[in-house]
This record gives C-alpha cells, sequence and structure tokens, in this order.
C-alpha cells in the first residue's frame, strides 16, 4: 500500500481514520478500457493509477510530483468524482464518497472539495461575464439568497484574490493569463471548500506570474485554513509550496517524505533521478549532484511491467525486482519507499 503524510499503524488503518486527517483514499484504481473491433470489445486497460493509497491532514499541502503520464491528474480527477474510480475507497472527513449517488455526493462534496485546472480558459464560458459565472455555483447550490447578496460575496472573493471587484461585469478574453487563474481560484473558492485540489495550476504561467499564484495560494491557505493537494511536474515549485511531497511513478506512489528530508536525500532511484534534472547553481564549496540519465522509455500503462513497474529503467535492478512488486515500507522515520534496496522483500 502506499500513502502519503506520517504512515498510520495497522490498529489506525483497522480501526478507520485518524482524527486530523481530512481526506483519506485506499487502494484507489483508475483503470480506463481499451477498446477495438466493430464490436467495440474491451481487449485491455490502460492503468492510469493503479492502488494509490494516502492520507491528506487538515490545514497541510501535498504535493504530489511525476512526469506526464503518471497519472497525477487522474488522480486528482478520480478524487472529486469527476472520474468514477474503478476501485478503492475515498474517504472524506470519515464519510466514504467513492460509490455515493450524485444526489447524496452533491452536497457532500460538490462544495467542500474543489479544483484549479491548468487551463482557466478551457474552463471558462467566453459567453459569460465574470460576475455571472461565479454566481451560476451560488444559484445551484441555494446560496446566498439574492442577487445583492451573490454580488457582495463574489466582489469580496475579487478583492481576496488580487481583482478589483470593478471588473465583475468582464469577460474572459479581457484578463491576462495570471488574472484568469485568479479567476480560476476564485470560482474554487465561491462555495467555501476545505479542500483544494490544484492541477498544475501555475505551469501554464510566465516565472514571475507563477510565484505570484503561489504566494497568493498561500495567503488563501493561511487565511481560510484550506487544505491543498498540489499536482505538479516542477519541482521547484513543489519544493516551495508543499509539506510533504509523493512521487509518482506509472500510475504508482513510489516515494513520500517531508519535503526537506525528500530534497536533501531522495531515497527511490526515480526520485533520485527527477531531482538531478534540476538545474543548480554550484556554491563554493559545494558538491554538485550527479545528473541520473534513466535508459529508455517509459513502459505503457496498458501494460505495466511486472515486479517493480520501475524495474526497466532503474540503474539499481535486481533479479527480484523483475517478479516481486516492492513493498510501501517505512525507510527511515517519517519516509516511506517502495524499494528493494530497503528492507527485506516480502516473500
Amino acid at each position: 500500500m502506499n500513502g502519503i503524510g506520517t504512515a498510520p499503524s495497522p490498529e489506525e488503518l483497522r480501526d478507520g481514520l485518524r482524527s486530523d486527517t481530512l481526506l483519506g483514499v485506499r487502494n484507489l484504481k483508475m483503470h480506463f478500457p481499451i477498446k477495438a473491433g466493430v464490436l467495440q470489445r474491451v481487449v485491455g486497460h490502460v492503468k492510469a493509477v493503479d492502488d494509490v493509497s494516502f492520507d491528506v491532514k487538515k490545514g497541510e499541502t501535498i504535493g504530489i510530483v511525476g512526469e506526464s503520464g503518471c497519472g497525477k491528474s487522474t488522480m486528482g480527477r478520480s478524487i472529486i468524482r469527476l472520474y468514477e474510480p474503478t476501485a478503492g475507497e475515498i474517504f472524506y472527513n470519515g464519510t466514504d464518497i467513492a460509490k455515493l449517488p450524485e444526489r447524496e455526493l452533491r452536497p457532500l462534496i460538490r462544495r467542500k472539495i474543489q479544483m484549479v485546472f491548468q487551463d482557466p480558459n478551457a474552463s471558462l464560458n467566453p459567453r459569460k461575464s465574470l460576475g455571472s459565472a461565479l454566481s451560476e455555483p451560488l444559484r445551484s447550490h441555494g446560496l446566498y439568497g439574492n442577487k445583492q447578496e451573490r454580488q457582495g460575496h463574489i466582489e469580496e472573493l475579487l478583492d481576496l484574490v488580487g481583482l478589483h471587484p470593478s471588473v465583475i461585469n468582464n469577460y474572459p478574453h479581457e484578463f491576462s493569463g495570471g488574472q484568469r487563474q485568479r479567476i480560476g481560484i476564485a470560482r474554487a473558492l465561491v462555495l467555501d471548500p476545505e479542500l483544494v485540489i490544484a492541477d498544475e495550476a501555475v505551469s501554464a504561467l510566465d516565472v514571475s506570474v507563477q510565484a505570484q499564484i503561489i504566494n497568493l495560494l498561500e495567503d488563501l491557505q493561511e487565511k481560510l485554513g484550506l487544505t491543498y493537494i498540489f499536482i505538479s511536474h516542477d519541482l521547484s515549485v513543489v519544493r516551495h509550496i508543499a509539506d510533504r511531497v509523493g512521487v509518482m511513478y506509472l500510475g504508482n506512489l513510489v516515494e513520500l517524505s517531508d519535503k526537506e528530508s525528500l530534497y536533501e536525500e531522495p531515497l527511490h532511484p526515480y526520485t533520485q533521478a527527477l531531482l538531478s534534472a534540476i538545474p543548480v547553481i554550484k556554491k563554493d564549496g559545494a558538491q554538485q549532484r550527479e545528473r541520473i540519465v534513466l535508459k529508455g522509455d517509459l513502459p505503457s500503462p496498458s501494460s505495466p511491467p511486472q515486479g517493480c513497474v520501475f524495474h526497466t529503467r532503474c540503474p539499481y535492478k535486481m533479479p527480484m525486482c523483475e517478479t516481486v512488486v516492492p513493498e510501501f515500507r517505512e525507510a527511515a522515520p517519517g519516509r516511506q519507499v517502495a524499494c528493494h534496496l530497503y528492507g527485506e522483500p516480502p516473500f
């Protein structure tokens, strides 16, 4: 089993979630069917997310990193049920929401778990003004009963995300990329959520604008008591915002740690390779991290390798890696890794 955060003991897992857990994911799988032929028969599955488990504590920021195609965005969308999970449990405040019908799901998480997407253009209706776009979810959920109350709430929210309330009647094309992402954040916050999943929320922005949005997210977390799952391929950005970091590879979590330990001394060979690719300025007397170049291509998620999913590219591969799935174990206090280099193999 994989995890993020301090690993719960078997007793805690058996008896239920810890009291400080806002979100608990257990054995989450998201497999997309592959269909072929005239009759469109299912001939296989793309295992985008494969048996992932983790906990998110109230008020913290979890960073999820990995290369493109590793399943991190799919995992985020499965958590909020934009995709219907193939298997697994998703506990929000102790209630399993993985298989709830929409009529029960709506009051539970449609308000309390929101998502900020990578491309705000794709999630904004060009025919609707900013005020109309932000008031629509309020009307849908029956919040702020009249137009004046809704407008007042929206103007306060715009001010909170760094936009002047006078832009409430403007349309999406009248804003810059950074402003549109601020609108995306405002729309995620308009229903007063507890958990926000940011999916590559700054990757399409200029570096200077990225810093502004990251600082905004941190300020909002402090003011509103938010919890974040921050999904990104940019390890430098994640290092700035996250409290803990989980590393994904081919639909699996392979390592989790507090960010200081992970960036200073990565354990999993894949994490070591990822961090070695970050450009750094060499300081006098500082040891330069050796660049690790992985051989081979990323395997297809429709046919992942047996045993350890990373063994086809791992520079430390052992015979057991080809057949035995490594247990996600504690390799150091507060640090977990799925690798046979740490501890005895689970025979």
